[in-house]
């Protein structure tokens, strides 16, 4: 028997096979990933250790190619947790959850090992928590809510409906403008951005599904659609994106004129590289492309980067 941290350790009843008990292997003893393991049981919420049985066995969860097999112990310092991070070279992979309590904490001025001590766990688990996607029980959102002087909601992402930018700003924040290479870069290949135009009704700013071929930014639309007013125009194309957990940012201003793509060829070549059909449904069969003639961009980011 093998296990990574993060999996879960699943006792079985001898005579039906049913679950009796499961919970997280929040402790590995030692470095090949075998017993005995520190488990965080689902229905108490303590953790254990645990010398598993013939009727237990461990349900693997996916922790992305790297995996981590240090040691993991009850009490195990901050200079200790420090060797259950990411192998040198390699970055972390974390997930929502373990970004915005490493967020909290950093804003609190905590380190580990004092946040893992207001919360009742082991620095190593926090560390785990912070630099790998997981999904800690409520309880331990709890606990780690309550040393944060937070909320679960807020470590959970509550008000990801809501527009972003209501967080916190940074308390010394960086503005830089973006170079072009940049501004393409973020741009990537697709997405949804917002093309801005101008209709007998006044302005009005539109969200589409676009697609990035040959440097040009092109979007699918309905001839009487808002988006076709574009056509004929210089326009406006902005795509930005706020990482609410880290308090930064960044967005990407295009302009240039915007024309009805005819031929046959393109269109079908259009069709062919799309990456997905528009969310918002219904036939959209015209295909919109904007030329760049300006491309500008600005990164808000804390000082230190």
């Amino acid at each position: 028997m093998r296990a990574h941290l993060g999996d879960q350790l699943v006792v079985e009843s001898p005579a039906t096979g049913a679950t009796r008990r499961d919970g997280e292997i929040v402790g590995l003893h030692h470095e090949d990933g075998t017993p005995p393991y520190d488990v965080r049981w689902s229905d108490t919420d303590a953790v254990t250790l645990v010398f598993p049985g013939p009727d237990a066995h461990v349900h693997h969860v996916e922790h992305g190619p790297e995996r981590n097999h240090e040691l993991c112990r009850p009490g195990m310092d901050e200079a200790g947790a420090e060797s259950a991070r990411t192998p040198l070279g390699r970055a972390p992979n974390p997930g929502d959850i373990g970004r915005r309590v490493a967020f909290e904490r950093k804003r609190q001025g905590l380190t580990r090992a004092e946040t893992a001590r207001l919360a009742g766990m082991a620095p190593a688990y926090l560390a785990y928590l912070e630099e790998r996607p997981a999904d800690p029980s409520v309880a331990s959102l709890i606990r780690l809510a309550g040393a944060l002087g937070t909320s679960v909601a807020v470590l959970r992402g509550g008000g990801i409906d809501r527009p972003p930018g209501q967080g916190r700003a940074l308390v010394h924040p960086r503005l830089r403008d973006l170079g072009p290479d940049e501004c393409r870069a973020r741009l990537a290949t697709h997405g949804v951005g917002r093309v801005a135009v101008s209709t007998p009704d006044g302005p009005a700013v539109i969200p589409v599904n676009y697609e990035v071929i040959d440097n040009a930014i092109v979007f699918r639309t309905a001839p009487d659609s808002v988006p076709a007013a574009a056509v004929g125009t210089d326009v406006a194309f902005e795509v930005d994106h706020v990482d609410e957990a880290m308090s930064q940012g960044w967005s990407v201003l295009v302009v240039g004129p915007a024309r009805v793509v005819t031929e046959p060829d393109a269109v079908r070549r259009l069709a062919v590289r799309a990456h997905s059909k528009p969310w918002a449904g219904g036939e959209r069969e015209m295909w919109v492309s904007i030329r760049p003639t300006r491309l500008t961009g600005r990164r808000i980011s804390p000082a230190d980067q």
